[in-house]
């Protein structure tokens, strides 16, 4: 098998989950808020852009505020840009909020504090456009196991909770596309190296679509591929057929594998079939997880502040500071259809 080639150049898996642009080059920015501006504003989208704007200057004010206080700002940072998102999706939203949070009886840790999710409102708009199961139904999740599902803080997660949690990213490299010379057909393929290079981590991966290619794995690397294909044709006027056929293979995939944002961008996979997993997307988490920390701040200022008196301050501390970088490169690229990086610094010799 060889590389998938579009525009002359190997298409690996992209950060957007729903459209991704397969033909752009990644953007390399030091400033999301900037370049998805210019975007908005070139596309003649001001509404959007008036969204996009709030939610910047709610980011810009949470920057000098303690823990105990800036996820009110945050939250309404995360909030406008899920609206600038829906707005150029053409998402019909309302202006409810679209989740609640509560405590319930017990001792103060995350796992007394419950977030509710509602079958209508912006967080069920952003859901469902995410393609998110149950968005019908009203339920419930804890502000633990929501927090147990966010890939950036799921190291902190484990070093908080050594017991009945186990690791469920798995981190993988070299995510792209493959296809077979002869049959054409298009699969993904990724690996594993170091101490995810074994046996026990293909039988996490393997359940859920992937098989281990032998031929192609050593002692220091496996290779897995989809078991999922589709056949790229070879006229060119089904181009376009086979770029949908492409980003709707994505998509099923993609569910499986998250990233962290950063200078490189680092891909985990996700396991399922394990006690606590949430089945929802990033984005989906991390906006009701803010939600109910703002709750908190508003409402319940002194709970919130006994949360950090507890071992479970640093991983508090941890979502806060990393979630605004990681929900507004996630929501700038699923707007945008693009892939975003920061640019690498080369220092002098």
């Amino acid at each position: 098998m060889d590389e998938l080639i579009i525009n002359s150049k190997p298409v690996g898996l992209h950060k957007a989950f729903k459209s991704p642009d397969f033909n752009s080059k990644t953007i390399l920015v030091r400033d999301h808020w900037d370049y998805v501006e210019m975007f908005l504003r070139r596309k003649r989208l001001n509404e959007a852009a008036f969204y996009w704007t709030q939610a910047k200057e709610f980011y810009k004010a949470s920057l000098d505020l303690p823990n105990t206080s800036s996820p009110l700002t945050l939250y309404y940072c995360f909030l406008n840009a899920a609206k600038a998102l829906l707005t150029v999706k053409n998402v019909v939203f309302t202006d409810r909020h679209g989740v609640a949070g509560q405590t319930v009886a017990g001792n103060t840790n995350l796992e007394n504090e419950h977030i509710t999710f509602h079958r209508a409102g912006i967080l069920n708009s952003l859901s469902t456009y995410l393609e998110d199961p149950n968005t019908t139904v009203r339920h419930q999740q804890s502000f633990k196991d929501l927090l147990y599902n966010l890939p950036f803080i799921h190291r902190a997660f484990s070093l908080t909770y050594t017991t009945h949690y186990p690791e469920i990213y798995i981190p993988i490299i070299n995510p792209t596309f493959l296809k077979d010379s002869e049959t054409r057909e298009v699969y993904l393929s990724f690996k594993t190296t170091g101490n995810y290079a074994n046996g026990h981590t293909t039988n996490k991966i393997t359940p859920i679509g992937f098989s281990n290619d032998n031929a192609r794995s050593n002692e220091n690397t496996y290779l897995f591929i989809s078991n999922n294909h589709f056949v790229w044709s070879s006229q060119r006027q089904h181009r376009d057929r086979n770029i949908q056929r492409l980003t709707d293979f994505h998509k099923t995939n993609r569910r499986h594998l998250h990233y962290i944002f950063g200078s490189s961008t680092l891909w985990y996979f996700k396991r399922t079939s394990v006690n606590h997993i949430v089945d929802k997307h990033p984005l989906t988490i991390m906006f009701a997880c803010m939600h109910r920390l703002s709750e908190l701040a508003r409402y319940e200022p002194l709970t919130l502040v006994n949360h950090f008196k507890l071992s479970q301050n640093w991983l508090l501390t941890e979502f806060i500071k990393g979630a605004p970088m990681e929900f507004i490169d996630q929501i700038s690229c699923e707007i945008t259809n693009q892939n975003f990086m920061e640019p690498a610094v080369r220092f002098p010799a």
